[in-house]
């Protein structure tokens, strides 16, 4: 087949148009066309008076090989790649061991898939619940029930990605096409065939909860095991001349479990799992991650800004918005997590600390837009000294936040104008909170460094230059926004194992090599792969 890319049409196209848009762009009569698919469908919305689809499609054709010749020199027409997933090994019939999955994050779930379905029936550790029980927990800490710190919106059945806007899109460099599994796996468990062409695909709260389930069922019909409410306290290491080997897992409870591969798939919120690996000697870095607020504006004025009078059509949605400002003093401050028509959340795990996420459903029918406005930071410049000091950065910033809440949880907010003015709020604008158990209004500068203040009442005026209205007095400004990504990275080498320790296997975001569902899954999928093809060896 062939795959052409970059096929323009109107917004109110008719049904007939993406055919004869390849009948043109192949100079060809319909005789010789036999058939095309829709690969992905996007749209160019920075003219919002003329938005334009951009469609990649694959098309089937007679006489292939004379078409690639006449247009051997356009880069839009080529090939089309195969796409279909290769498994790289298959267990053997009498398994030595079984290896053990440390998290049922998106990561998690998809390195215990592919190992299960290549055989291997996966161990798989959960220090939280499984997702429907989590999700009671969760929602009942909004609704002003305690705090469960094993069981909320970053530990449990899911990982943080279920209690989010379910986005599934991401920068990472995919060449073996792991990306096309992970969705193929979703549309299975019952995420919308959509995903598989929209530029942007998301899933949402409510569907990724039963989707999360169904995949849990396929791993333990494979032979898969998964226990929950199960913490990993301590590594049982064996000291060797370069390192370590892992003999096994200490437990909560007082548990063991013997084990010679472990795929660590923690979450970024983990803490006192770091603190323990560090304390054991893994080897691991503080890595740059971002802190600053989440900003809510009317999502009727962004779709306004992004699609003119196009606001509303529901093929294009709820507008999002992907925003960046270099600052004078050479901080960047971007947007971050953008969740159309969605909620601010409390997501925090830690007793005494507030901190906040973004989250929507798949209509993304809800009053507000919010996203994250951040100021990224370094372990040079802002945290130096020790692999977990920008933990300690995060819980001081966490702790500020819950006292000037109240400390019962509630986020401390500013309306926008306030904060550009350096006053504190008093009373809300037309913009009201979504944030849940509640906001108390009071100066947000006081719960954030001197330098975060500082570029962001920079960055929002720029921001306004972009999206008119984004710097209304009234928008509502929440915090605090802390977990972005994880601040430490545990070193693996190019066989995807800890440098220091064989046999562990470091994956996901909360080890530093994945940011957001998707990419999480693709790094699920390639560790499991590796430890799939070095099974025997440790």
């Amino acid at each position: 087949m062939l795959r052409l890319t970059d096929i323009k049409l109107p917004l109110d196209h008719d049904e007939h148009a993406l055919e004869q848009a390849v009948l043109s762009k192949l100079n060809i009569d319909k005789g010789r066309l036999i058939s095309f698919d829709l690969f992905k469908r996007g749209y160019d919305a920075r003219n919002n008076k003329d938005i334009q689809f951009i469609y990649t499609l694959d098309v089937e054709v007679r006489d292939q090989a004379a078409l690639l010749a006449q247009f051997s020199d356009d880069q839009s027409v080529r090939v089309t790649p195969d796409m279909r997933y290769q498994f790289v090994a298959q267990a053997p019939s009498e398994l030595s061991h079984r290896p053990v999955v440390v998290g049922l994050g998106p990561c998690g779930l998809f390195a215990a898939l592919i190992l299960a379905q290549m055989g291997f029936k996966p161990i798989v550790l959960e220090r939280g619940k499984a997702v429907r029980e989590r999700t009671k927990d969760t929602f009942g800490f909004w609704r002003k029930q305690p705090l469960n710190p094993e069981s909320n919106v970053q530990f449990g059945e899911g990982g943080a990605g279920t209690f989010s806007d379910g986005k599934l899109y991401s920068q990472v460099k995919d060449r073996k096409h792991y990306g096309r599994k992970v969705l193929h796996e979703f549309v299975a468990a019952g995420a919308p065939e959509e995903i598989m062409y929209v530029s942007k695909p998301h899933i949402g709260t409510f569907k990724l909860v039963s989707m999360v389930e169904k995949m849990r069922e396929q791993i333990l019909s494979l032979g898969g095991e998964i226990r929950f409410s199960t913490r990993v306290e301590k590594l049982d290491l064996d000291r060797q001349n370069d390192g370590y080997q892992i003999k096994g897992l200490h437990l909560s409870g007082g548990g063991y479990l013997a084990c010679r591969q472990v795929i660590l798939a923690l979450g970024h919120s983990a803490r006192d799992t770091f603190a323990a690996l560090y304390e054991q000697g893994v080897y691991m870095e503080a890595k740059p991650f971002s802190i600053g607020f989440r900003i809510e504006h009317e999502q009727s004025m962004i779709d306004r800004c992004r699609f003119g009078d196009n606001a509303g059509n529901p093929i294009l949605g709820a507008a999002d918005y992907k925003l960046v400002h270099h600052c004078k003093n050479g901080r960047s401050v971007y947007s971050f997590c953008m969740c159309p028509g969605g909620t601010v959340v409390a997501a925090a795990s830690e007793p005494g600390r507030v901190v906040t996420n973004g989250m929507s459903q798949y209509s993304r029918h809800e009053r507000n837009a919010n996203s994250a406005i951040v100021v990224g930071i370094t372990p040079e410049q802002d945290y130096p000294g020790h692999p977990l000091a920008g933990i300690e950065l995060q819980r001081r910033l966490e702790e500020l936040a819950f006292h000037a809440g109240g400390e019962n949880y509630h986020a401390p907010a500013q309306l926008i104008g306030d904060f550009l003015a350096g006053k504190p709020s008093t009373e809300l604008g037309e913009v009201k909170p979504s944030y849940t158990p509640g906001v108390t209004l009071t100066d947000l500068s006081k719960v954030v460094p001197d330098y975060v203040t500082q570029a962001i009442r920079e960055a929002i005026p720029a921001f306004e230059r972009q999206i008119k209205g984004f710097a209304k007095a009234d928008g509502l400004l929440t915090g605090v926004e802390t977990r972005t990504s994880s601040p430490v990275c545990i070193k693996r080498g190019e066989d995807y194992q800890s440098v220091n320790v064989r046999g562990l296997y470091p994956a996901g975001e909360g080890a530093g090599y994945a940011g957001g569902i998707w990419s999480a899954g693709i790094d699920g999928i390639r560790v499991a792969e590796a430890l799939a093809l070095a099974f025997g060896e440790s």
